[in-house]
């Protein structure tokens, strides 16, 4: 047995109260401790058997957590799929997947379909995901990437268009069908801003039923959305065999004058620390939903998506010196803290509510999969090329591309779960919301004036 070889730094005897707490703090599914996660899972099965789980946030914290950090340690621990992002995606496709076979307790399901969608959680982890983020860049560092991811973009939505055109061509599909039902689904910007709004459109211009056209555009949303998940799990793997490649979530260089994105702020490059506490954590979650509630406003008047609206605001603050040193501290806690315990329960909840496994499943045809596979593959090698041609760090720039073809707020979340690179945030909802939103405004003009 190797437990005979025993470190000498380990004590010859511990107590019991000693050996209960070495399992409490290493043995560990995801950030829970092994101990809590079985004490979870027990009262979980409890109230299941009682026929009745409550969709009251105290209980519902629990079960997302089990359930999604199980899911994430499932796809961690997966041989070679592990390392490029299976994680991410089986916390969120797996719980689809056990829904749709029936495999998933009802009333889990409906507690977290209720949980959900009368929370809206998904967009309180978004706004102080981006706010955190935001807060923990360099201004200039800022400014200079607002200003130069957008060519990337650009470029990588055209060579990506035009590559899975002539994918679909090859494979003898209508150019109509390719680019309308394949390929701009995939970069529509998700489901609510993307798939939705396209399904309004072709109802109305094409004469079809909405639900007919939001079936047939759907899946590829989310085929695409999956291809980008496990991309941006290898270009993570890609950084670490070289690492000047990449800026691990900072875009541009850093110099003497340019600080990194995930370092301090530079208003605390001072010899003075600071160290944030309770109360400033609290300002931090404040500071990030009363942002988003002022994109929420400009939603309701101007009609720009509330976490675009939000990302702008902050964007204004922190070049101003709009918040204090301090404050700035607490936001990038708040940060830590919802990328470190909320993604997979974030992602487990996603699944069960929004995730059709069976669209999904239908969607997979060779001629799809060619199609999107190609597209999502041109459109990120273009980022990384003219990234890199720009000064910027290429797989940076490429895993933001990849939030191009994500399936919304959700499938940024877990793009950059995939690729380790959850700083990147803002220039993801830039990537998602507004060139999504360009997308489907240009193709439904294009389609109602001069194609039909």
């Amino acid at each position: 047995m190797m437990i005979k070889n025993v470190s000498v730094s380990t004590p010859e005897k511990q107590s019991l109260k000693e050996k209960w707490w070495h399992i409490l703090d290493t043995w560990k599914i995801g950030i829970i401790p092994l101990p809590l996660f079985i004490l979870c899972g027990v009262l979980i099965t409890i109230d299941c058997l009682g026929g009745k789980l409550s969709s009251e946030i105290v209980v519902m914290i629990a079960t997302l957590a089990f359930f999604g950090f199980a899911c994430g340690e499932f796809g961690k621990r997966l041989p070679v799929v592990g390392k490029i992002g299976a994680a991410a995606i089986c916390a969120t496709f797996i719980p689809s997947a056990l829904v749709y076979y029936g495999l998933l307790p009802d009333v889990v399901i409906q507690s977290t379909k209720t949980f959900y969608k009368s929370t809206n959680i998904l967009y309180l982890y978004i706004c102080c995901i981006i706010v955190g983020s935001i807060m923990s860049m360099n201004r200039t560092t800022l400014i200079q990437g607002f200003l130069r991811i957008f060519f990337p973009m650009l470029c990588g939505e055209i060579v990506g268009m035009l590559v899975g055109m002539g994918v679909g061509i090859a494979l003898g599909l209508e150019p109509f069908q390719i680019f309308f039902f394949i390929i701009l689904p995939i970069m529509a910007g998700g489901v609510g801003e993307g798939a939705i709004p396209l399904s309004i459109g072709y109802a109305t211009l094409l004469h079809m039923e909405q639900g007919v056209a939001l079936g047939r555009v759907l899946p590829m949303v989310m085929l695409g959305s999956l291809t980008a998940i496990v991309v941006s799990g290898c270009l993570n793997q890609l950084g670490k065999r070289y690492p000047h490649l990449t800026g691990e979530g900072q875009l541009m260089p850093a110099s003497s004058a340019n600080s990194d994105l995930s370092g301090k702020p530079e208003e605390t490059a001072q010899p003075v620390s600071i160290t944030p506490d309770v109360t400033t954590f609290a300002s931090g979650v404040l500071l990030a939903v009363l942002l988003y509630m002022v994109g929420m406003l400009g939603h309701k008047y101007i009609g720009l998506p509330a976490p675009v609206g939000m990302l702008f605001v902050a964007v204004f603050i922190k070049l101003i010196n709009g918040v204090s040193p301090r404050l700035l501290a607490g936001s990038q806690v708040v940060y830590k803290f919802f990328q470190t315990a909320v993604t997979y329960p974030i992602l487990f909840a996603v699944g069960v509510a929004i995730t059709p496994w069976q669209e999904l499943v239908n969607a997979f045809t060779l001629s799809n999969l060619l199609i999107i596979i190609s597209t999502v593959l041109s459109l990120v090698a273009t980022g990384f090329f003219v990234g890199k041609k720009l000064g910027m760090h290429p797989i940076d720039v490429a895993i933001i591309s990849c939030c191009q073809s994500g399936q919304g707020g959700t499938g940024d979340v877990a793009i950059l779960t995939a690729g380790n690179r959850m700083v990147l945030m803002p220039f993801a909802q830039i990537a998602t919301r507004i060139g999504g939103a360009i997308n489907v405004s240009v193709s439904l003009l294009i389609l109602g004036n001069f194609l039909i």
